[in-house]
């Protein structure tokens, strides 16, 4: 679990507030509340520290917590789910919560495709800024712009890189290679030219 804060508040004086309307080890307070415990992946990213990124997001996948009949026993929600909430309270520690409504899915979908695989779309200007594993080879993506698909081949080198490129929905199909850990690049690639491109 990926916890807010530990000890969890009990008899605190002075009061904390609404936090300790929660039972300790539940929700906020003391437990694994999702939604910011995504956040702290996106920091790590942010960070370039990819592998902590993913270590933190890996623990908070809801298939970890249901890899054997003994694990979903305990978790006792979907492993298709993300739980807003997992319990640390010691009758049920591990114990996910409030599934279908938290706003951590969404959250962690875009810490996944924004932060770690650096995908960020402006406008009409994507940024490609990695923040990944330095075991991982590298990774994929295909996106369609308009009627145009764009195939960006990320290569792992094992450092932080970013590379801006202006889309064109010029009915084309252009490759785009980053290797993540060349010197770093602030240039805009202007798509127009070549439908393949090496950066």
């Amino acid at each position: 679990m990926v916890l807010l804060l530990t000890p969890p508040f009990d008899q605190s004086r002075p009061h904390p507030g609404y936090i300790m309307g929660y039972p300790p080890g539940v929700r906020e307070n003391g437990g694994q509340y999702t939604h910011a415990s995504v956040w702290v992946a996106m920091a790590y990213a942010r960070m370039g520290a990819g592998e902590r990124a993913v270590e933190v997001l890996q623990m908070l996948n809801p298939v970890e917590h249901a890899r054997t009949p003994n694990d979903y026993a305990i978790y006792r929600t979907e492993p298709y789910a993300v739980a807003a909430d997992v319990y640390s309270i010691q009758s049920q520690s591990g114990r996910g919560g409030w599934t279908w409504y938290t706003g951590s899915a969404g959250w962690m979908y875009r810490v996944w495709l924004e932060e770690v695989l650096g995908f960020k779309l402006r406008g009409d200007r994507l940024s490609i800024e990695p923040a990944i594993p330095g075991n991982w080879p590298g990774y994929t993506i295909t996106f369609r712009y308009g009627q145009t698909e764009y195939r960006i081949e990320v290569e792992n080198g094992g450092r932080p890189s970013k590379q801006e490129i202006r889309l064109k929905d010029d009915h084309q199909n252009h490759t785009i290679h980053v290797t993540v850990g060349r010197e770093d690049s602030q240039n805009v690639v202007d798509t127009s030219d070549t439908p393949s491109i090496v950066v």
